[in-house]
């Protein structure tokens, strides 16, 4: 248990007010669900900033004179009032042009491999279960692995043959046929390994997931490509034109700030939260 003089020097949070409106503790206490951090404190402080942000664009939608009118989705959940507020304030004070096609044109020509489809394999394996924790257990499994391996070195047509007896996976019965696959859907051992492999070939050696250990043929492989400019054209734009209303929005708020009479919180040089 700490001692009393040292409970006693740690210091009281101060309140945090806007221009003289205090924002409530449990306001904040209960805000902090939505700023997950390594440290309680950060949380409340992220949770502090974004009540702070918000009671800031409540004050200036007001003094605009600007009117609530809520709006629903298509699941029919309403805006409450101050949500509407604020949507407002940001369609009236925050406008950003579109991005034309030239910009979109020159973003795609710099980022090609992000419009790359991934590459797809077609593999079986033959599974031999396993869990790390497991000594004997994976000891053993690993050991199995390398027979079976070593046996289908010497007779490859046999492949199928063994996954169907002795794979722990449900592929066993098509004879460990895993069918068509990215290295996204697999372990990233698992990936690794179909990554090094070429069409035709059975892995050098077992692979350790956490699942056990993995003999695995690579079948075929289709290489990704780059996806073509007009089937990506339309997310460019939406991914520019969000990253420029975002920039817009955090300098707007920056301005806000600095006129503003803010106590019990450094929200200047903060990350910038989202207005809406």
């Amino acid at each position: 248990m700490p001692c009393a003089s040292h409970t006693a020097a740690m210091p009281a949070p101060q309140p945090v007010s806007v221009n003289g409106v205090v924002i409530a503790r449990d306001a904040i206490a209960r805000e902090v669900q939505n700023h997950p951090a390594d440290k309680p404190i950060l949380s409340w402080q992220s949770a502090a900033r974004a009540l702070a942000v918000r009671e800031l664009l409540l004050q200036e939608a007001r003094r605009l004179g600007l009117t609530p009118k809520p709006k629903s989705d298509e699941d029919s959940r309403r805006e409450t009032d101050d949500e509407a507020l604020i949507r407002a304030l940001v369609e009236r004070e925050i406008t950003t042009p579109a991005p034309d096609a030239d910009a979109c044109r020159r973003y795609y020509e710099q980022n090609r491999k992000r419009f790359r489809s991934p590459a797809i394999y077609e593999a079986s394996h033959i599974l031999f279960a396993a869990h790390h924790n497991d000594t004997e257990g994976f000891a053993r499994a690993r050991g199995e692995a390398m027979a079976a391996l070593a046996a289908i070195k010497r007779e490859p047509a046999r492949f199928d043959d063994f996954a169907r007896e002795h794979s722990a996976c449900p592929s066993a019965a098509q004879g460990g046929n895993l069918g068509q696959l990215t290295v996204e859907q697999v372990t990233p051992e698992f990936g690794e390994a179909l990554e090094e492999m070429t069409p035709g070939e059975t892995c050098a050696a077992p692979v350790a997931t956490r699942y056990g250990f993995h003999v695995i043929r690579l079948d075929r492989k289709h290489e990704g490509r780059t996806l073509p400019y007009e089937a990506v054209a339309d997310r460019i734009a939406g991914y520019l034109g969000e990253s420029v209303r975002r920039r817009a929005a955090a300098q707007y708020v920056a301005r806000l700030v600095s006129a503003a009479q803010i106590t019990g919180l450094d929200i200047e040089g903060a990350e910038a939260h989202r207005v809406n």
